[in-house]
């Protein structure tokens, strides 16, 4: 006879297999069809609101492992949200403006902007962005994120540009906003000036020389004939441009004579400069404070003008001379020190770096051509001491990776300082994640200079600003803000560039200064930070579902200064607080070996190709698995890993499920009273993992999630509880109360599982649970069915501590099963009878499981020896255990073919002769 036949065997032909790829469109198709985004918020209608506010990718190619990590991110918390008592939607939007799009726009579409229309081409490039918002929708939601996807916000879209200028009109009426002449960073390829947020720093080669400044008028300190001020630059194309030399009032300087020649630096810096100059020969004639030497006057060695001694505290010590080459037009510091002494702000350099006539005999070089010419001429006019290279960080445009400049332009800003305190306080307010997160945010904010918010460019919202035609003033009003959003809502911002602009503003406008009707338009445009910065008030406050502030925001930490620091400025510049309660930040990507991941070192993974090889589910645990407080490492084989992570995951839940193909949970429950003890050990270890996860949850800790919820899978359920359970599972009666309390425990943790895991894997939970039996009111989708909750009634302290004594005993049994298996050639832990020789005070807590002893063990025999036994040699001892000794003989008796235990009393029932007498019981009953 077939004895496999009476076994409670689990499906075999269960569907749930590790063909994510081909599954996964099958439920994203599911979800659309049932409009599960819809079906969620209408089930959490009037419940509190949760709002995370989504931070808008640019729309300008397709998504990377970036973009997926965040995406995930999100999903993750909003989920968990709405499936714990909350009305938690989310909006996703793209940012859709800027140098990013314009860039891509140009080199993919061929576009010469100088020569197209200005309207066509910002068709073009809202045609381009608009393309990859539909291309990124799509990629993630393959990505199985939920959102409100066929109604997402736009920064293109006419209402959202109309608030945005209303949001500038605000900042403008409260005395915010400045045209000013100073410098900024400049990018000479992408010929527009740069925000902060939009520079990142990298390596560069640099010229280093020494030059010596001509004393002209020592105010009597000193001879001024034959004295020279020694300067150090990285930057010689700035010299022409050069007004001053700083010096720290409170440093030491002192006049070196070399020769016939006399040399001012900084007492701490003079002998390495002197060393470097390969000067042996010198003698220390004077020494000065720098404020003594204020007003000295020297000659600039290249162009026909005065060099004036300065004072300024942002001279240090670090690298030089001690004396600052000043050039207000190509340095914030030289700018802010400069004003001070009311110095002229001199750059004489175009749009694209090249000299302009006012730089003399350089005029038409580019800087880097510049460089060359004024270290040849500094060389040939004996002003040269010293040139080499060197290597340093310095700053690059974010999108070209071009070195910037600094140059003086004129620009719009916001006055940081008009609203800076309140920023700070604003801060203090916010919770945040991780806690750095405040003091990065903070000092960013206490030592940011003003923010240049125009931009030389087309592809943009436009400065809604007039010029009056007589008299220049400039007009922007409540007036000139209100006629312009109106007409923004109905044509788009495009209407600024397609209409002159006496058809722009108000019917009756005078200018103010001088009753002029002419007008012209300003032509820069906005930054497109300030774009995503008004997002607060554009989708916030205008979506019936959203609300102000929003609970979180979550980004890169490099939004510390781009988004967050953006949003923060508008929002409490025309609100008066933070536009978030708590912001969470995210690191970058690395590979295995921690190296940021680029092109060129072709360390980088595409999303799409682990989607199409393994899943999104695969991507989703990689994401929840990482600590994403610190740089997060994504490679194959970190990808590979967490494949296998998924599988063990997976197949437990797998083995849950084969087992409940007979249980009804309206008939078959057991109560807690009438499990098993181990049973209720289980329930007890499913409450607290819920306890956890869920806090864990909260806290933003999806690492701690993830390793949770792995190893409650691999260890307490896995190589514990269904191990032990099997045998109960397949060979007990089928209806049998201790067989319906294991199912009991298995459907109630696989309903738990499914639950906790959701919002990261979204696919995988779907599929489950369309096979967990069905109950009265079971939800289309496990996105529907709630967050389990901890039952108290399952958590017993003492029933923990119990069992992990007897898993502790079970350890160390193994233990000694597995030197047989090496020594002995045991195979089969069931071929193994265990003979335990406990201390007293183990016998007297193992006495009363006598009876289970076998089953935990998974033998077929174990014989507890009283304390007065001694061991044999042989016996297995564990120094972690010393009260006790294990001796591992073979079972007695016959291997039973339906329950595989080893028995003496196999073969003694006549009609089952080849079964044990347990096995023999359980068919005459069925």
């Amino acid at each position: 006879m077939d004895y496999s036949k009476t076994l409670n065997l689990p499906r075999t032909d269960f569907p749930m297999r590790a063909n994510l790829p081909q599954r996964e469109p099958e439920i994203l198709k599911f979800w659309e069809e049932h409009d599960i985004y819809r079906q969620v918020q209408e089930a959490n209608k009037g419940k509190p609101k949760f709002i995370l506010h989504d931070g808008p990718p640019y729309a300008n190619g397709h998504i990377h492992l970036g973009h997926t990590l965040n995406k995930i991110l999100k999903d993750i918390i909003v989920k968990y949200h709405s499936m714990n008592g909350y009305d938690a939607p989310y909006v996703p939007g793209w940012d859709t403006h800027g140098l990013p799009i314009e860039q891509q726009a140009i080199k993919d579409l061929g576009l010469n902007r100088r020569a197209i229309d200005v309207v066509e081409f910002r068709n073009r490039c809202r045609d381009y962005a608009l393309k990859y918002v539909n291309i990124q929708r799509e990629e993630f939601k393959r990505l199985g994120v939920r959102g409100d996807w066929e109604h997402p916000y736009l920064t293109l879209e006419p209402e959202y540009e109309a608030i945005q200028i209303g949001i500038f009109g605000e900042m403008a009426k409260k005395g915010y906003i400045y045209k000013g002449l100073k410098p900024v960073y400049w990018c000479t390829d992408c010929e527009t000036a740069l925000a902060e947020a939009e520079v990142e720093y990298g390596e560069r080669r640099s010229p280093s020389i020494y030059v010596k400044f001509p004393v002209v008028d020592a105010r009597g300190l000193f001879e001024a004939e034959g004295s020279f001020i020694v300067i150090w630059t990285t930057t010689p194309w700035t010299l022409p441009a050069n007004v001053a030399i700083a010096l720290h009032p409170e440093f030491k300087y002192v006049l070196v004579q070399v020769g016939d020649e006399r040399y001012l630096m900084a007492a701490e810096l003079y002998r390495q400069v002197l060393e470097l100059l390969a000067i042996k020969d010198y003698q220390v004639v004077a020494a000065f404070t720098g404020a003594e030497l204020e007003g000295v006057l020297c000659r600039n060695p290249l162009m026909d003008r005065d060099s004036v001694v300065i004072l300024g505290e942002h001279v240090t010590l670090e690298q030089g001379t001690g004396c600052v080459h000043t050039a207000p037009g190509h340095g914030l510091e030289d700018y802010e020190v400069g004003m001070r002494y009311n110095l002229p702000v001199l750059s004489p350099l175009d749009d694209r770096g090249h000299f302009t006539p006012e730089a003399g005999q350089f005029a038409g070089l580019f800087i880097e051509d510049g460089n060359k010419a004024v270290v040849k001429e500094l060389e040939a006019r004996g002003a040269l001491l010293h040139f080499s290279f060197i290597k340093h960080q310095y700053p690059h445009c974010w999108r070209c990776k071009h070195p910037v400049i600094f140059r003086a332009t004129e620009q719009w800003f916001a006055s940081i300082d008009g609203f800076r305190q309140q920023a700070l306080a604003a801060i203090k307010e916010v919770k945040w994640i991780p806690a750095w997160g405040e003091d990065r945010i903070y000092n960013m904010v206490a030592e940011r200079s003003d923010w240049c918010i125009s931009r030389q460019r087309t592809w943009g919202v436009p400065i809604p600003i007039f010029y009056c035609v007589d008299c220049g003033k400039e007009i922007i009003n409540d007036a000139t803000i209100s006629h312009l959003q109106e007409l923004f809502r109905e044509f788009g911002s495009n209407v600024w560039f397609a209409r002159e602009a006496q058809d722009l503003v108000p019917e009756g406008l005078k200018c103010p200064a001088c009753g002029g009707r002419e007008f012209r338009k300003e032509t820069d445009i906005m930054d497109v930070w300030f774009d995503s910065g008004s997002s607060h008030a554009a989708v916030l406050t205008t979506r019936p579902e959203l609300g102000w502030p929003a609970d979180l925001y979550l980004e890169g930490s490099d939004q510390h200064r781009g988004w967050f620091n953006s949003s923060l400025s508008t929002a409490v510049a025309t609100r008066g607080r933070a536009p978030y309660r708590q912001v969470l930040t995210h690191g970058f990507l690395v590979d295995e070996e921690g190296r940021k991941m680029s092109k060129s070192l072709g360390n980088g993974i595409d999303p799409a190709d682990v989607i199409r090889e393994k899943g999104a589910d695969v991507l989703r645990l990689w994401v929840a698995s990482a600590d994403y407080r610190r740089d997060v490492a994504a490679s194959p084989g970190i990808m590979q890993q967490l494949t296998e992570a998924y599988r063990k995951i997976r197949n437990t839940c797998r083995f849950l499920l084969a087992n409940l193909y007979d249980y009804d949970p309206e008939k078959d429950r057991i109560s807690r009273e009438e499990m098993l003890e181990i049973d209720r050990w289980a329930m007890d270890k499913l409450q607290r993992l819920v306890g956890r996860v869920t806090q864990a949850y909260e806290d933003y800790e999806f690492h701690v999630v993830y390793h949770t919820i792995h190893n409650f899978c691999a260890v307490d359920l896995s190589a514990v509880y269904l191990d032990i359970i099997k045998d109960r599972l397949y060979t007990w009666p089928a209806a049998s109360r201790g067989r319906r309390s294991a199912q009991t425990v298995l459907y109630e943790t696989i309903n738990v599982l499914v639950r906790l895991l959701t919002p990261i894997l979204a696919f995988t939970t779907e599929e489950i649970w369309r096979y967990l039996p069905a109950t009265p009111g079971k939800p289309v989708s496990v996105q529907l069915a709630g967050w389990p909750q901890v039952q108290d009634e399952y958590l017993d302290d003492e029933l923990q501590a119990r069992w992990d004594k007897i898993l502790q005993v079970r350890d160390v049994v193994t233990r000694a099963l597995e030197r047989a298996r090496q020594e002995q050639g045991l195979g089969n832990s069931l071929n193994a009878a265990v003979h335990l020789y406990p201390d007293s005070g183990l016998y007297r807590f193992l006495q009363p499981l006598e009876e289970e002893l076998a089953t935990i063990f998974i033998v077929s025999l174990a014989v507890l020896h009283s304390p007065g036994e001694e061991a044999p040699a042989t016996a297995f001892a564990a120094e972690d255990l010393p009260g006790l000794k294990v001796l591992v003989e073979m079972a007695p008796g016959e291997k039973c073919e339906r329950c595989w235990m080893v028995s003496p009393t196999v073969g003694r029932d006549t009609d089952h002769p080849t079964l044990c007498k347990r096995c023999a019981a359980v068919l005459r009953q069925a």
